[in-house]
């Protein structure tokens, strides 16, 4: 039987990464020997999260040592030239390899991984994947993939708030190290100049029962991290929708260091009693089985996984213009160009106006391309290869 690692920043926490890897993680433990090696503290550990107890598989607990300070301050400072003034060559981005990610921790992370005795290692995000990128000559013999979670424009963007253009060329002599780049959506394929493999993420939850149409609510679900999902940008085009509009609802899921911003918005707004903010719950297939309409205001996406979610449920999608929402939903979404605030709530007005049933059905049909089942054996014809 293959042994198969996930290397991963967190898997005992929320969040859509964890979750897809959890279920990826939980559907190839029928057939391998898997185990997650994860950033997160041994106290940390729940197995309850997204199901992980009703699955057999191994976790170690990992973190970097510390780096003196002398080596720490000289890193530093190649870094800095690097991301300023040298040549993007394959020997510089080699040395800021070095320089970004030291010996010590190299060392750390490699010989955590060798003891595994691993058939196959999977990168879990950009930063992780070009880790085990630096590692790959002590990992001869084993198969390294490097899983990226977000788009090529939330990456390398301009204003990227991750990583940022100037490591654009870094990013891809190291994942071009790998044996497989693996992204979330064919306009991402296209933008990269190494060879790259595209597996879109599948349903992570089963379905409750969908949405019966009738409450006049909408729903947003995501954690409230800086710009990301744009919810300020939902609750200003809400407020504009409830200026015509005096029934419908909205309800926001979800945590993070945004929610005292939200919130100063909607009391501003004087939209208490029509946004209502909740924490994130692993009963999320209640909330969209309460909704009537979806909207994903994000500002950039990996892949908008909460569309398939909110479709299975039979929801219609209104959403930001984004190139993998257009892959995911095609002609179904009621699109707004990202960031528009009163596009958003025309389509809000829109998505008051639908014939539900036949929407609703189309919704469902949608979410069926998105099966674990298929995206699975797409994992498994890598791992094969």
């Amino acid at each position: 039987m293959k042994r198969i690692c996930f290397l991963t920043d967190s898997i005992f926490s929320f969040g859509g990464v964890q979750r897809v890897t959890a279920v990826i993680a939980k559907e190839l433990a029928k057939d391998y020997d898997v185990t997650i090696v994860t950033k997160d503290k041994p106290e940390q550990k729940d197995t309850t999260f997204y199901e992980l107890d009703k699955a057999n598989i191994h976790y170690r607990f990992f973190s970097f040592p510390e780096v003196s300070r002398w080596k720490y301050y000289f890193c530093k400072a190649y870094s800095y030239l690097y991301r300023r003034y040298l040549p993007q060559t394959r020997l510089t981005s080699n040395l800021y390899a070095c320089s970004s990610f030291p010996h010590e921790q190299r060392k750390a992370l490699y010989r955590e991984l060798k003891e595994g005795n691993y058939d196959v290692i999977i990168g879990v995000h950009a930063p992780l994947a070009i880790r085990l990128a630096s590692c790959r000559r002590h990992l001869r013999g084993t198969r390294l993939i490097g899983w990226i979670h977000n788009s090529y424009e939330a990456l390398f963007g301009e204003g990227s708030l991750y990583i940022g253009p100037e490591l654009c060329k870094h990013y891809e002599f190291q994942l071009a190290k790998l044996d497989h780049t693996i992204v979330l959506c064919r306009d991402d394929a296209q933008k990269y100049h190494i060879t790259t493999e595209v597996i879109y993420n599948p349903l992570t939850l089963v379905p409750g029962p969908p949405s019966e149409g009738t409450s006049k609510k909408f729903l947003a679900v995501g954690r409230f991290s800086r710009l990301h999902k744009g919810f300020d940008l939902l609750i200003e085009a809400f407020r504009i929708f409830a200026q015509d509009n005096k029934e419908w609802t909205l309800d926001i899921v979800g945590e993070g260091v945004e929610e005292p911003l939200y919130r100063k918005y909607i009391k501003e707004y004087q939209l208490q009693e029509r946004i209502h903010i909740h924490p994130f719950t692993n009963n999320i297939q209640q909330y969209y089985h309460e909704a009537q309409a979806y909207v994903l205001s994000s500002r950039w996406e990996g892949f908008g996984l909460v569309l398939v979610e909110a479709m299975a449920h039979g929801l219609p999608i209104i959403s930001s213009n984004l190139p993998t929402s257009k892959e995911i939903l095609g002609d179904f979404g009621l699109y707004f160009v990202n960031g528009d605030v009163n596009g958003m709530a025309r389509q809000m007005h829109a998505a008051t106006q639908l014939d539900w049933n036949s929407t609703s059905r189309k919704a469902i049909e949608i979410a069926h391309r998105f099966n674990l089942e298929t995206i699975s054996r797409q994992w498994q014809q890598i791992i094969e290869a």
